[in-house]
């Protein structure tokens, strides 16, 4: 079990807090949102896809550092429905760069015994990026560890209509009753029936919103923001997100007495 000391500070390096306790309630799931890779490299006056390619570090961060506190899944939001509206030579270099972060990663992968897994409508990816995507699922499916989750052409708003669309579906059909649909039902439907709901939502590069991120399942969601940019995200940044996180209560509509007692 990792433990780390941080002290207090206001510098974007360093997020300040106590530290990590490994009897004090560490998160089961938590989901990040990778943002800062663009301005990363404007501020080093690179292209945009130089801050892509420089993230990778930070995803064996975040992964490894996941995995020593306990942490069973995490989410990565990797690439939304909305990016594919993104200039076509950045889009083709994601993708080019998924294709071969995810092959190299493979001896990680194995080595820490992780299980990747997606969320999305990955079908939408080039083949290439799909056909590497379901190889690597299949090569860490037997893996027994972290899950870690990437979230490809994926939105809120994408995932919610298709579970309404596949429930609307088995109402036609007569196979749901239209008061059996209950938020056990939909959540059902949801990409991420599997899972539990993230305890801990993360977000890099100082923008304070969830831009269509997990919207059902981050209800209850504690959600925790830090100005680092995401290929300058370390270990480190984790474990104050987590420490921070151990030092809420959780309420989900009692009072803080209920919930003591």
């Amino acid at each position: 079990m990792a433990f780390l000391y941080l002290q207090k500070s206001k510098e974007p390096e360093t997020a300040g807090m106590k530290e990590v306790s490994e009897n004090n309630n560490i998160p089961k799931h938590i989901a990040i949102i990778m943002d800062g890779n663009g301005r990363w490299a404007t501020k080093k006056g690179a292209m945009r896809i130089f801050g892509h390619k420089n993230a990778t570090k930070a995803v064996r961060e975040a992964i490894e550092g996941a995995d020593s506190l306990g942490v069973k899944y995490l989410t990565l939001f990797s690439f939304s429905t909305e990016n594919w509206s993104r200039p076509k030579a950045e889009v083709d270099g994601l993708m080019e760069l998924l294709v071969k972060t995810m092959s190299d990663e493979i001896p990680m992968l194995m080595n820490g015994n992780f299980k990747l897994e997606s969320i999305g409508d990955v079908e939408s990816l080039p083949p290439s990026a799909y056909k590497t995507l379901m190889r690597v699922k299949e090569i860490t499916s037997k893996n027994t560890g972290l899950k870690v989750i990437l979230a490809l052409s994926y939105s809120g708003h994408w995932e919610l209509t298709h579970a309404a669309k596949h429930i609307a579906q088995k109402v036609s059909e007569g196979k749901l009753n239209v008061e059996d649909i209950t938020q056990k039902v939909m959540a059902e439907h949801l990409e991420t029936t599997a899972y539990p709901d993230p305890e801990l939502m993360i977000r890099t590069s100082g923008e304070y919103r969830i831009s269509n991120f997990l919207l059902w399942q981050l209800a209850y969601t504690e959600l925790y923001f830090t100005p680092v940019l995401w290929p300058d995200f370390r270990r480190e940044h984790l474990f104050a997100a987590v420490s921070d996180f151990q030092s809420r209560e959780r309420r989900f509509g009692k009072t803080g007495e209920q919930v003591k007692s």
